[in-house]
């Protein structure tokens, strides 16, 4: 018989595989494995809200590299964490969430905080446990480890009954997963024959290519595949453009950076994308931020793609070659083919759009968003890691903020979650502690998780929170003024607090910026503080749009670089 219960199993077990932060919030059916946690190495961050707590996760999984844990309770506790499970679904985190659950004799009957979270979750997560053995809890979780980290990352959840914490349980932590058909290894699988030979047509296709283009998405990040990125593009001489995630990729201060292409990337990149021969895409989906009309995507192109998820292969779009592979392995390989290229031309063209369209940060009689983004650029000279909630102002800041480190650019990209940037920003600064972290965020997104000012100041956490205020949902706000004809419907943030006592209500410095010739000071000044968080409160010019924009369901030709001087289409998609 064990002298350990499936709750102190569960526990040694995350210690085993490199644990040392779990964030989250107690309850009675997660009791057992809160008073496992109290002899462990472990440290536990209390946070206000369960969401809060996987955005927390996910910050630091994104900026340390290891996956971030979460622990809640049952019902209402393990479905707060739906809208973080997405998140980090869709923008590949490795991610393990434990649940706990009602006694197995309950299960079904509608038990007191019971919930069904292995079927909500499914469709949201890489995998789902329902543990129904605590014999089975060592292997479960050396399993959801390697389930998270491995091939393409991404969530998995453990929901854990209680009165499985509380059994006596065997604990083996020397345990490798057994998983049937999953093929991925801890290490990068080698490039096979047939691999080679594709990476070596796709370098034909270059030779043949004379305005080549590179897209760099988030799966070159996740496999740590910049180094190898900018050898491809200086051997080649080829301009890259990165995607919202793809931002760190590739240094956008790098001569060959085109920056962010796509709904709102800048001119030039777009029109590289509209142009170019030939298109590689690494680790990027082709999605609809970047391709909002596939019959007419990089019309004239041969499109490759390098992606270690075969189902985004020839999903959207159809490819020349395809390699699905780890794109750190394909790319050493793939650079060892590739022959130096004439491109001078192709970026002399590129760089003469960038003349005639530059971005600029709006300068009015009052604050722009773009304009206290490129404040703070200039103030950290980019050395800093920005995460971004929703909206108008993540897209000025992907467009201002120039990234050119991995693993420094945090922001929700495939579900577009309201609430992420500030959770994520402490969940950053916990795994980079003398990092400077700066969190962009608009008044709507802030006040979905502001509870978690909490956590950041009882941490003391030095994190810089900007919020952008418009006093309304400002994306929004555009599509109603530009396509809807201005009836403006459900975006004015009526009855906002007054974000400078709310900080000092947690004890947070703050600063309130209201007046244009303030601006450098305080936001030196904030830059400078390092005792605990500091929040910038800045009232921005309600009426800003953002430009450089594609309507939805359009192509980078049908790109808007300005207001527009006459009615729009009503798009057809997505915001």
């Amino acid at each position: 018989m064990s002298s350990l219960n499936g709750a102190q199993v569960l526990v040694k077990c995350l210690e085993n595989i490199g644990v040392e932060r779990i964030f989250g919030h107690p309850g009675g059916a997660a009791i057992n494995i809160f008073d496992a946690l109290v002899d462990s190495s472990i440290d536990f961050v209390l946070t206000r809200h369960e969401q809060g707590a996987v955005h927390m996760a996910d910050g630091y999984a994104r900026t340390s590299g290891k996956p971030g844990v979460v622990l809640v309770t049952s019902g209402p506790g393990a479905l707060n964490t739906v809208t973080g499970l997405v998140t980090a679904k869709m923008d590949s985190v490795p991610i393990i969430v434990i649940t706990g659950q009602t006694n197995m004799v309950n299960l079904g009957k509608d038990a007191f905080q019971e919930s069904d979270v292995f079927g909500v979750t499914m469709p949201v997560v890489k995998y789902s446990y329902l543990v129904l053995d605590p014999d089975e809890i060592s292997g479960i979780v050396h399993e959801a480890h390697f389930i998270a980290t491995t091939g393409r990352p991404g969530p998995v959840l453990i929901d854990l009954p209680k009165d499985i914490s509380n059994a006596p349980a065997r604990l083996e932590l020397n345990v490798k997963p057994d998983l049937p058909g999953y093929q991925f290894r801890e290490k990068p699988i080698p490039l096979t024959a047939v691999q080679k030979s594709l990476a070596e047509k796709m370098a034909g296709y270059f030779s043949e290519s004379s305005k080549p283009l590179i897209l760099v998405g988030h799966g070159a990040l996740l496999s740590g595949a910049a180094e190898q990125v900018t050898q491809l593009a200086e051997k080649l001489q080829a301009p890259v453009t990165n995607t919202l995630l793809g931002k760190g990729g590739f240094p956008e201060t790098h001569e060959l950076a085109l920056g962010m292409l796509g709904m709102h990337g800048n001119a030039w990149a777009n029109h590289a994308l509209d142009q170019c021969d030939l298109i590689l895409s690494i680790g990027s989906r082709f999605d609809d931020r970047i391709n909002g009309n596939n019959e007419k995507f990089c019309p004239e192109a041969i499109k490759l793609h390098i992606d270690i998820d075969q189902t985004e292969i020839d999903k959207i779009v159809q490819t020349d070659a395809s390699i699905c592979a780890d794109a750190k392995v394909a790319l050493e390989y793939l650079n060892t083919c590739v022959q130096p290229m004439s491109t001078k031309q192709w970026l002399e063209e590129l760089n003469a759009v960038r003349v005639r369209h530059p971005l600029v940060a709006q300068r009015t009689s009052g604050i722009s968003a773009s304009g206290v983004i490129q404040k703070m650029y200039e103030l950290t000279s980019g050395k800093a890691i920005v995460s971004t909630d929703v909206g108008q102002h993540q897209m000025w800041a992907a467009q201002f903020f120039l990234v050119d480190k991995p693993d420094t650019w945090l922001s929700s990209g495939g579900a577009g979650t309201m609430g992420f940037g500030m959770p994520a920003a402490i969940g950053a600064q916990m795994a980079v502690p003398d990092a400077t972290v700066i969190a962009f965020v608009g008044d709507g997104g802030f006040q979905m998780t502001e509870c978690e000012l909490a956590t950041a100041a009882i941490h003391k956490l030095p994190i810089k929170i900007v919020i952008l205020d418009n006093k309304c949902l400002g994306m929004v706000r555009q599509w109603q003024e530009l396509f809807y004809d201005e009836r403006y419907s459900g975006i004015d943030l009526v009855g906002n607090p007054d974000f400078v006592k709310l900080a000092d209500a947690f004890g947070i410095k703050a600063f309130h910026v209201k007046d244009a010739a303030d601006i450098d000071s305080k936001l030196a000044e904030a830059i400078s503080y390092r005792d605990g968080p500091c929040l910038i409160h800045a009232e921005i010019i309600k009426e800003d749009n953002v430009f450089p924009m594609i309507p939805a369901g359009k192509s980078a030709a049908d790109i808007v670089l300005s207001a527009p001087t006459v009615k729009l289409e009503k798009p057809i998609g997505s915001t």
